[in-house]
């Protein structure tokens, strides 16, 4: 039977999701050990898409086969009483043996974070960029319209990528901005799929178009390619992968949609 799990973690000590090089931690890694733990037989995990190290999620889903005699609803429970304490197991669902959590995503949601302040603040690092500048909301709010729809994102996109196409769509990207002793600035993104650092690339350019950068840089990226037309790739500490949309909902909390 194929089983879907909703699964949070913190980022900041693994190396990405995807089982790497002996010795590296990575949350692949992690939910496979807690499945063969579980279950006594080695048990593949895959994911809705892989996030790079030092990427939080707050709602992704994997998915396993297993044959077992445990309910459904006590999974989660079972992951994570083998699971460390920065990865938690949030929601279970039994999904048919065709379902494949990467491909039938529909749209997936990710959400950026940055303050303004004069030095690091302790409490954000894990979760946040400082920005040496106080970026315009409403002039990044007019470049983000721009990105919005069908394009070739090509320049958004980190070299090593190993996408077939460039061509994505975004749905709407939302910049908002909370002050409450401090500057918090918020980029949520939602689209049919990213590139290799393509939400890190648009909110760099974001950010520094709200400094006063011409838009038209951006303009001829997306028209050109070129990468070397954007600002500098935002830290990954800043990154969430919100929730996974499949059009229909999977779990009952709510948080993959």
């Amino acid at each position: 039977m194929r089983y879907a799990l909703l699964i949070q973690y913190d980022g900041t000590l693994f190396s990405g999701w995807q089982l790497q090089k002996k010795g590296e931690r990575t949350v692949q890694g992690e939910m496979e050990r807690a499945a063969r733990e579980i279950f006594s037989v080695p048990t593949r995990v895959t994911a809705s898409g892989r996030t790079d190290a030092g990427v939080h999620a707050r709602g992704q889903v994997v998915t396993f086969d297993a044959e077992t005699s445990i309910p459904c609803e006590k999974l989660p429970a079972c992951f994570n009483a083998h699971l460390p304490p920065d990865l938690r197991a949030l929601d279970c669902a039994a999904v048919p043996d065709d379902f494949d959590c990467t491909r039938h995503a529909k749209r997936k949601t990710y959400l950026y974070r940055a303050y303004f302040a004069p030095c690091d603040m302790p409490l954000f690092t894990r979760y946040a960029a400082r920005l040496k500048g106080r970026p315009d909301v409403e002039k990044m709010k007019e470049a983000a319209a721009l990105l919005c729809g069908a394009h070739d994102f090509k320049a958004f996109s980190s070299s090593g990528s190993s996408a077939k196409t460039t061509v994505r769509e975004i749905y709407k990207i939302d910049v908002r901005k909370t002050e409450n002793g401090h500057t918090m600035y918020e980029i949520e993104v939602t689209g049919n799929g990213f590139l290799y650092n393509m939400v890190r690339i648009i909110a760099g350019e974001l950010f520094a178009v709200g400094c006063g950068k011409p838009t038209q840089n951006m303009e001829r990226a997306l028209e050109t390619g070129e990468r070397s037309l954007l600002a500098k790739t935002m830290p990954a500490a800043g990154l969430t992968l919100e929730c996974v949309d499949y059009g229909v909902p999977l779990f009952g909390n709510g948080l993959e949609e």
